[in-house]
């Protein structure tokens, strides 16, 4: 199942039923899971830092998996990049460790389009979607179930809410709400993502009040505090909403509105 053209540095946990094509190379301190597929033409590793990669993930040709993150104040710190399972990680795909300040983490589940890059210290939750393009600075949060679009670029520290939609070619610089369609340079939250709520399962109750409360945070009120207090006025006190009035007071880079 390893093409005679690849490197394998003999430090390195290979999983049982793994594919690797030709020429792929693999350094120390990389475990890569059960029934994974390196195409051919992956880097795996670097000579700094660590990659533990899980189970049943397709990584195609010309990626570099755990390169040391671009960051001139890294120092060669030992940290790490962390990937869950079944995740497909298409061509010229790049994946940084972190920087010493934390680790690289990857959820399950997420598909990355040919020439994406994730940033030092980016968390990705699972079931998203990043498009071909799409460019992660540093230290980038990104919950469960976003679709990012197509040539997007997102800054350091930002924070992304589930179940949200990025149209393409978008520049974000702040956090984009859960449950919404943002879009621009830079990205605004431009409506609710309905159909995507729709299609997760959301029930016509809960997509009602945050429709409600996305409105009333980006078109009915002067401030914040007068959104969040509109918001328990008028809208049920349901999880979604919850959630969501959480990550509008958690958020430190601001709100894209």
């Amino acid at each position: 199942m390893i093409h005679s053209t690849s490197v394998i540095s003999p430090k390195a946990e290979i999983g049982q039923n793994v594919t690797i094509g030709p020429f792929c190379f693999i350094h120390d301190n990389v475990t890569i899971g059960d029934g994974c597929i390196l195409d051919s033409h992956v880097v795996v590793g670097s000579v700094a830092g660590e990659v533990i990669i899980g189970k049943n993930n397709k990584l195609f040709g010309f990626g570099l998996i755990g390169g040391p993150p671009q960051d001139l104040k890294y120092k060669g710190e030992k940290t790490r990049v962390i990937i869950g399972d079944n995740n497909t990680i298409r061509e010229c795909v790049t994946i940084s460790i972190g920087t010493g300040q934390g680790d690289t983490i990857i959820g399950s589940g997420n598909l990355f389009m040919a020439y994406c890059h994730v940033g030092h210290d980016d968390t990705i939750g699972n079931n998203n979607v990043l498009a071909n393009q799409v460019q992660l600075a540093g230290h980038v949060i990104i919950e469960d179930k976003v679709t990012v679009g197509a040539l997007s670029a997102v800054n350091q520290f930002v924070r992304i809410g589930r179940n949200s939609f990025l149209a393409g070619a978008s520049m974000v610089n702040k956090d984009i709400l859960p449950y919404g369609i943002a879009q621009g340079n830079y990205a605004t939250i431009r409506a609710t993502n309905k159909i995507g709520l729709e299609r997760a399962g959301f029930s016509e109750n809960a997509v009602t009040n945050i429709n409600r409360a996305i409105r009333i945070l980006t078109k009915g009120s002067a401030t914040i505090d007068e959104a969040l207090s509109r918001i328990a006025d008028e809208c049920e006190k349901i999880p979604e909403i919850e959630y969501l009035v959480d990550f509008v007071k958690k958020s430190e880079r601001g709100l894209g509105l």
